[in-house]
């Protein structure tokens, strides 16, 4: 089975409405399908990269579908300290490069695979069947363990919002169930509203204390390729490790020459890198100089730098 990129919503500001709506939590995870052929099964995320082995307790798909073959589709979550799902915490198994270390981190950091979505099985693609009939096909298919759930459906997504903005989590997303899987694009019939916002970016350039990493300086390219500074960023969720490891990471990217086409703030102060290293950001909103209010690091990813740009 080759890896194909999933289906992807639209934001919105106004949450559907109507009897043909349903809403789910938006996990603040990683995308993960899952390919079982009858025989070997594989992982891969949203940029067809394998992540079979981050995850094994996906992997043993014997042991929680009673397919004869499947995809599935949904998103592993890891808790954080306050029991709410964190990005950080879910990119300690995501990012394992070594994968001697996957058995211990396994211990430290528990998974759950949130499944929502099945676009094939028993060797039939069911991509054109409604939403409804694949919800109710995972029903029947998938039997939920410790790290095996199924995403639960709401039929008042104002109602589910308001709950997300409670525990502060990251939002939801509304689809119509007569919607077909549309792979590899976004349809508006799947609709995201998030309560914060997030973006991935791409580092541009440094500053040091101590010579360590403290705050990195974030762009997005615009239509033509050009690089913008949008803010720089030093809190967030990045620990100590974290800036040591960055701060051997940038060496070889050091360069004399400002890869933004706009001139940051810190300027003077700033170290300059090649554009290769990517983070996910969490902020408050854009202000009208577009750059970001209240940026929070959540993660370094593994993101292609050209493909963060401006929306």
């Amino acid at each position: 089975m080759n890896p194909i990129i999933p289906m992807e919503p639209i934001s919105c500001e106004v949450i559907p409405q109507g009897s043909d709506w349903i809403a789910q939590v938006k996990w603040d995870g990683v995308r993960i399908l899952t390919y079982f052929d009858g025989h070997g099964t594989r992982l891969y995320n949203r940029r067809q990269n394998d992540r079979t082995h981050q995850f094994p307790e996906i992997a043993d798909i014997r042991t929680y579908c009673n397919a004869r073959s499947v995809i599935l589709d949904g998103e592993v979550i890891a808790l954080g300290p306050h029991g709410k799902p964190s990005f950080h915490e879910v990119m300690r198994r995501d990012g394992i490069r070594r994968l001697e270390k996957v058995s211990q981190v396994q211990k430290v950091v528990p998974i759950t695979y949130m499944i929502f979505d099945v676009i094939f099985i028993d060797e039939i693609w069911i991509t054109q069947r409604s939403l409804r009939e694949r919800i109710n096909l995972l029903s029947e298919i998938i039997i939920p363990n410790d790290h095996i759930q199924l995403v639960p459906c709401h039929d008042n997504g104002q109602a589910l919002f308001d709950v997300i903005q409670q525990h502060g989590m990251e939002g939801i997303v509304m689809k119509d169930l007569n919607s077909k899987y549309v792979i590899g694009g976004k349809d508006t019939r799947w609709q995201k509203k998030k309560y914060y916002r997030d973006t991935i970016a791409v580092v541009g350039g440094v500053t040091l204390r101590d010579n360590v990493v403290n705050s990195l300086l974030l762009g997005l390219y615009d239509s033509s390729g050009k690089l913008f500074y949008i803010g720089h960023a030093g809190a967030g969720k990045l620990t100590r490790n974290d800036w040591l490891a960055l701060t051997k990471r940038i060496v070889p990217l050091i360069q004399k020459e400002i890869p933004f086409f706009n001139t940051p703030a810190r300027s003077k102060e700033s170290i300059w890198l090649k554009p290769e290293i990517t983070v996910k950001v969490q902020f408050a909103e854009w202000t009208e100089g577009y750059t970001l209010r209240q940026p929070s690091i959540q993660a370094v990813v593994d993101t292609p730098p050209n493909h963060c740009v401006m929306e």
